[in-house]
């Protein structure tokens, strides 16, 4: 799905969204990406659902968001609660969606001026 992403200097806004990736700041992403609401977008190197661990939390943790946005996939899982310990030590709220959801939800609390952090699982998610 394309979205309208008004670009504001130094943001990075999902531009578009589908089952294979996104868009972010005119580059496509097709694995799992961390996307902070400022900064480097970077590979989130969680190559599926069953594959996360609390390591994978504590480097979003590490952006020191106000909020997480997970987006765990093609279909809404939450994961454990022993793997969000880093987020919940950090106090850092997270909210768990499946991808589409993510992305548009993370766009419209990027646009509210949030420090937003989405995490994405794509690929063999």
């Amino acid at each position: 799905m394309k979205m309208r992403a008004d670009r504001i200097e130094g943001q990075n806004a999902i531009a578009r969204h589908g089952p294979d990736g996104v868009a972010v700041n005119g580059v496509e992403h097709t694995e799992s990406v961390i996307v902070p609401w400022t900064g480097a977008v970077a590979a989130w190197n969680a190559v599926g659902f069953e594959a996360l661990s609390a390591e994978h939390f504590a480097r979003l943790a590490a952006l020191r968001p106000e909020l997480v946005i997970f987006g765990s996939g093609a279909r809404l899982r939450f994961p454990p609660p022993a793997l969000l310990r880093p987020l919940i030590e950090a106090r850092i709220g997270v909210e768990t969606m499946d991808t589409a959801a993510a992305c548009r939800t993370y766009n419209v609390l990027l646009a509210e001026g949030r420090s937003v952090v989405a995490a994405l699982l794509f690929g063999r998610a």
